[in-house]
């Protein structure tokens, strides 16, 4: 035996292992963590594929419902489609681009507040060419309402922002954009709850909505400071789990002030016109299909907002979800089956045409940029997006 000072033979087969060297150990422990690492590592993935299968499973049956609830009424819709008033759609298309031009706002100043890519093109109108193009984008890639993100953060690494960077504030203009929505949810449940608005006083389609939008807009702050205290315990120990952990909670944080503190006001007042002027485009589409009875705003935002989740179904290109969520909670909220079908197909091809002609340009000047700006990288540990635009408060009113 190697190392044992004892020949082989003079060993009793019993007593071998007592023999064994350390290097003969340590190798059985390393086969041993390895074999336990890669089953925990298969199980995980197959875990993954399985999470990912079902959201597929999921997003494709309650599509396929929609799809089965609002067939009847399709030819209904086409008939009132064919009466669609000129006019009326100039002015819809006027509306959608006043929408879109409020995300751009919103936009630069959640993602680019330190003017940071006009400073390195040397052209004031970069960051208002990536807000469109990530908008004319993320209609077009097939991730829902996750498109968006995707298409953004692509443009903003190609043209060399860092990706810590990318992902919190791209990251914080979802979740303002979705915010806006909830607190929307919430006044607009309320007031058609107590009789502010006409519509349904149902408390299931008022009340509900509107306390699942507070418990969620709760939830999220207090989830974000547990997230930064575990950050700040697993900072130097688990140094990945720790930065994406305190990207989410700097995040939310960021919302917080935007909404609730006047912290980026033009962030706050893009979100809001991204959302009311897109808002109106679907309300007034009732009368470019000559709907009638004409539907009560209330009745339409709740719709609009609780319907628009389904934008956020994977796998779906150009707002589909969407299209079938808003439709379905329309029929829901009492609006007659061909009018509400019909409204939000003029209502859908409004909002992809603005974004789709528009991105289409903005990617054009973008073009020779992609190669990459210099956009400097700052040091140390990653500011937020609010904590930069509290630095720079002397840009707030431009």
């Amino acid at each position: 035996m190697v190392g044992s000072g004892v020949p082989d033979g003079q060993l009793h087969p019993g007593d071998r292992l007592r023999h064994v060297t350390e290097q003969e150990r340590d190798c059985w422990a390393l086969s041993a963590t390895t074999s336990s690492h890669h089953l925990r590592l298969t199980h995980a993935v197959a875990r993954g594929n399985l999470k990912k299968l079902a959201a597929e499973l999921l997003g494709w049956t309650v599509v396929a419902v929609l799809v089965l609830k609002l067939l009847p009424g399709l030819e209904g819709a086409v008939q009132r489609l064919a009466h669609v008033s000129w006019v009326w759609l100039l002015a819809a298309l006027a509306l959608e681009t006043a929408s879109e031009a409020g995300y751009v706002l919103s936009w630069h100043a959640v993602i680019d507040p330190e003017d940071t890519l006009a400073q390195a093109s040397g052209s004031n109108r970069m960051a208002t060419r990536v807000a469109w193009a990530q908008l004319g984008g993320g209609t077009l890639v097939p991730a829902g309402s996750f498109g968006t993100l995707g298409v953004g953060g692509w443009l903003l690494n190609r043209l060399g922002m860092p990706r810590w960077r990318i992902a919190e504030r791209e990251l914080s203009l979802s979740l303002l954009n979705t915010a806006v929505d909830a607190v929307a949810l919430l006044l607009v449940g309320l007031a058609l709850a107590i009789g502010i608005l006409s519509g349904s006083r149902t408390l299931e389609l008022t009340l509900g909505p509107a306390a699942l939008a507070a418990v969620g807009l709760a939830g999220a702050l207090l989830l974000a400071r547990r997230l930064q205290l575990r950050a700040d315990r697993e900072r130097g120990v688990h140094t990945k789990r720790s930065e994406t952990l305190g990207t989410v909670s700097e995040a939310v944080s960021d919302v917080d002030r935007f909404i609730f503190h006047g912290v980026r006001i033009k962030s706050l007042l893009g979100a809001l016109a991204f959302l009311w002027f897109d808002l109106l485009v679907l309300w007034t589409a009732f009368v470019g299909v000559d709907a009638h009875p004409f539907p009560a705003l209330g009745i339409v935002v709740m719709a609009y907002i609780i319907g628009a989740f389904g934008g956020s179904i994977p796998f779906l290109p150009a707002g589909v979800g969407a299209v079938g969520g808003i439709a379905g909670m329309l029929i829901v909220y009492g609006i007659h089956r061909n009018a509400a079908v019909a409204a939000v197909v003029v209502y859908q091809a409004v909002s992809l045409l603005v974004p789709l002609i528009g991105g289409a340009i903005a990617y054009l000047a973008l073009r020779r940029h992609l190669g990459g700006l210099p956009v400097p990288a700052e040091g140390g540990a990653p500011a937020s997006a609010a904590s930069a635009a509290a630095a720079g408060e002397e840009q707030v009113g431009r």
